[in-house]
């Protein structure tokens, strides 16, 4: 067994495709229209779905916002350098809502930035480059 893929609702499709691509880095992996149910699906990554796992993002045509509720919690990206990274998401227009930094009660230097739809996303530094 190997995880395949966490899905995420998402009101704007281009602009959360904006985001993962141009903001994250991600790739556009694929994409489809589903016109009978009204829906898009598309998922983003940094390597292959073949070899690592995705984000679906599913678009339903007719709804533009979602309550993302008190379950969700965050994804988790590895980076190579979060203070580095923070940068270059705010400069990307991005939205950082925790500067990168050595998490509370550890060491580990973490960051959070937001989706558009204000879904959460963790920074990790690689544990090689902790300072």
């Amino acid at each position: 067994m190997r995880l395949l893929h966490t899905m995420l609702r998402v009101g704007d499709l281009d602009r959360s495709l904006a985001f993962y691509t141009d903001v994250l880095g991600m790739k556009l992996l694929r994409r489809k229209d589903y016109p009978d149910g009204k829906f898009t699906l598309a998922f983003v990554g940094y390597q292959d779905e073949s070899e690592g796992a995705a984000i679906e993002l599913t678009h339903n045509w007719d709804t533009s916002s979602y309550d993302l509720g008190n379950g969700y919690g965050h994804i988790a990206l590895e980076v190579e350098n979060a203070y580095d990274a923070c940068a270059r998401i705010k400069e990307k227009g991005g939205n950082v809502t925790r500067e990168a930094g050595p998490m509370k009660h550890g060491q580990t230097v973490i960051a959070f930035v937001e989706d558009p739809d204000g879904y959460k996303i963790e920074l990790i530094q690689r544990k090689d480059r902790q300072d």
